[in-house]
């Protein structure tokens, strides 16, 4: 059959087509006004953000080359005598950052088990146990490390604070949404099999996400390596201390040593867990 016949059938139908099926061939129809909405809704907000925080060219400029006469002034690097005191600081820094992780994840697994669908003990905890995590979670951990230099004083013990409960929220909401991801097969086999509810979790649902959660574990300990460095800067202790001071004083070949040592160490820890998460996720297979 040609073509041009196809083509003819078709336009015959057409009428028909459009009569059993009208809402298809609106010019704009509901799904369409929608998308349109949403995309003028986001040029709007575009424009206003531009036009109301001062966004403009000659701004963008002016700032790279003063970001330029900053950069003249880190080159070369160097720690100015300060090597023992900056090591001292990235230790620390380090220390924030696993002891804040260790004990979020810590506190946070047994959240988790509440706040997830198939092992909270009814809706009412799940529902409270979802609300506490997303009430700690939606505060910044800039901002949790300022509340506990207010409440515990300057220092490192107020930058572990910080971590904790920041990664709190975030530790409760990754691992009760694994824990819910796990494969029914595995806890239906320990009931059938006359297991009680908490042989379905310890043998149907643990042994599924522990490797997923020891990965989002190490993943996060990555990101608190740089988070605690932040939040030093407010007094909670860890290299970022030292950071702000020497960015005060002015002591510019200082502040680039610096910031070079981080990269270099949240480079390696990138590279360490890397490789850890892949041997966890080998033996999962």
């Amino acid at each position: 059959m040609s073509a041009s016949i196809l083509r003819e059938a078709a336009r015959a139908r057409l009428p028909e087509l459009r009569a059993a099926h009208p809402h298809h061939f609106l010019a704009l129809s509901s799904g369409r006004m929608t998308a349109i909405s949403f995309l003028l809704g986001g040029v709007a907000l575009l424009v206003w953000a531009v036009i109301r925080l001062e966004l403009t060219p000659a701004r963008f400029l002016t700032g790279l080359q003063q970001l330029g006469h900053f950069l003249t002034l880190m080159v070369p690097p160097d720690p100015g005598g300060k090597t023992t005191l900056i090591l001292h600081g990235l230790a620390e820094t380090l220390a924030i950052a696993f002891l804040g992780t260790l004990l979020a994840a810590c506190l946070a697994f047994p959240v988790s088990l509440l706040a997830a669908r198939n092992t909270t003990v009814n809706g009412i905890v799940r529902f409270a146990s979802r609300r506490t995590l997303d009430t700690v979670r939606g505060v910044d951990t800039l901002i949790w490390a300022l509340i506990w230099v207010g409440v515990v004083g300057l220092g490192p013990f107020a930058g572990v604070l910080a971590i904790m409960t920041s990664d709190f929220g975030t530790f409760g909401k990754m691992f009760s949404e694994a824990i819910e991801a796990a494969d029914r097969r595995a806890q239906e086999g320990v009931v059938a099999s006359g297991g009680a509810p908490w042989h379905r979790i310890r043998f149907g649902v643990l042994p599924q996400v522990m490797p997923v959660i020891a990965g989002q574990i190490l993943y996060l300990f990555e990101s608190n390596t740089r988070a605690s460095a932040i939040i030093g800067i407010v007094g909670a202790g860890g290299i970022g201390l030292h950071l702000s001071e020497m960015i005060r004083t002015l002591e510019w070949q200082v502040v680039s040593f610096i910031i070079l040592l981080i990269l270099v160490v949240v480079a390696v820890i990138d590279v360490i867990s890397g490789r850890l998460r892949a041997a966890i996720a080998g033996t999962r297979t």
